[in-house]
């Protein structure tokens, strides 16, 4: 089960003094202080709800409101589903409004990219990770999504764990030399390796996990049989939901999807007053 992250305020009391700042002029204007309204949040398009105690929470530090939500996160929707219903003064509303559905439609559209891949995995024992390309200031949020469509968390950030990438590799002077050196950091050790021959150095060098980049389905199968069930084998690179059905019968595989925190689409929900 996912969990919003412990910094969900203070990431939505960031979003708000953005968009806000010293106050919505044109509601402030427009639309009279005892004024109430209703509404609803609507899904406009086919997709997975991620981020609805987001919304609520934005439009909570706004001001006082009712909310009462019909769908839940992780639900898969369809167009024109209702997902939430809103009723409180105007003001809040229209003021909370942007940045709520700046959060929900991202969250919503990242689950939703997340499950299709997820799904391209069914039968098999591969499993879909996350990166860390995701947007600055919104990882935690991201990696809540990602939960929610059925994906598996990779390392949270530099300081968790090590993954030898092929600068460090460049620096170090090679594999070997650069698993030597890490096993001060006293954590688990991981190597990104382009070639098979990289992938038995790293082997015999004590790593903990092999991450193979962008290799092409031979490949796939050979490191599979080259590690085995010695330590796990990651793949990444260029990963489409059309690659993924074609490599993750190949083994037990981890397959890292940049693309489902950094290209994810929103899902187009909106929010529909009445007053």
């Amino acid at each position: 089960m996912a969990y919003l992250p412990s910094d969900v305020q203070e990431t939505i009391a960031r979003a708000l003094e953005e968009d806000v700042g010293s106050g919505d002029v044109t509601t402030d204007a427009v639309v009279p202080a005892d004024d109430n309204a209703g509404g609803r949040l609507v899904a406009k398009q086919e997709g997975m709800v991620a981020g609805l105690e987001v919304a609520r929470r934005v439009f909570a530090q706004v001001g006082p409101l009712e909310w009462e939500a019909i769908a839940d996160d992780g639900d898969e929707i369809v167009a024109g589903t209702w997902i939430a219903a809103l009723a409180g003064p105007a003001r809040t509303l229209l003021t909370g409004e942007r940045v709520a559905l700046n959060f929900l439609t991202h969250l919503s559209g990242l689950a939703t990219l997340t499950r299709e891949f997820v799904d391209a995995c069914a039968g098999t024992e591969s499993v879909i990770l996350c990166t860390r390309k995701t947007l600055p200031g919104l990882r935690s949020l991201e990696r809540y999504a990602v939960e929610v469509g059925g994906g598996v968390l990779h390392r949270a950030g530099l300081y968790d764990a090590v993954l030898i990438k092929d600068n460090h590799l460049a620096i170090a002077g090679g594999v070997t030399q650069a698993v030597g050196r890490a096993q001060s950091a006293g954590t688990s050790i991981e190597v990104e390796c382009d070639t098979l021959e990289q992938v038995r150095e790293a082997l015999d060098a004590g790593a903990d996990r092999i991450l193979l980049d962008n290799p092409d389905g031979e490949t796939v199968k050979r490191a599979v049989d080259l590690v085995g069930e010695r330590v796990p084998l990651e793949v990444s690179g260029g990963m489409t939901v059309e690659r993924v059905r074609q490599i993750a019968g190949l083994g037990r595989l981890l397959i890292s999807v940049g693309a489902i925190t950094h290209s994810a689409p929103a899902l187009d929900i909106s929010l529909d007053l009445q007053t």
